[in-house]
């Protein structure tokens, strides 16, 4: 079973100083519109290429993307791998916090 969080509860786990690790899996386009200012990016396009760069921080690992399911197609492939990984199910749509534009 897919472990999944809202934006909101995002939200909430980063005011609150958690340490999280937020993998923005959206294209560069779209990361420049706009992104979660804690967020690092790993384009899905490239994902299999920068896997491994997943764990570099530490933190409970998170994925976002535009509504939840290019998110949850990774989240899918790091569970098949055994990780412990979460799924923003709504995505950057349902992100109601600040975002930073640009790279």
């Amino acid at each position: 079973m897919l472990n999944e969080i809202t934006a909101d509860e995002l939200q909430v786990k980063l005011e609150a100083g958690e340490l999280i690790n937020l993998i923005d899996v959206r294209e560069p386009d779209e990361w420049e519109a706009g992104h979660i200012e804690q967020a690092r990016l790993i384009p899905l396009s490239e994902f299999n290429a920068r896997v491994e760069e997943v764990h570099a921080i530490e933190g409970e690992v998170i994925f976002i993307c535009r509504s939840g399911a290019r998110s949850g197609r990774v989240c899918e492939f790091m569970q098949l791998q055994g990780f412990d990984v979460t799924n923003v199910s709504d995505g950057n749509l349902g992100w109601h916090g600040p975002v930073v534009l640009g790279q």
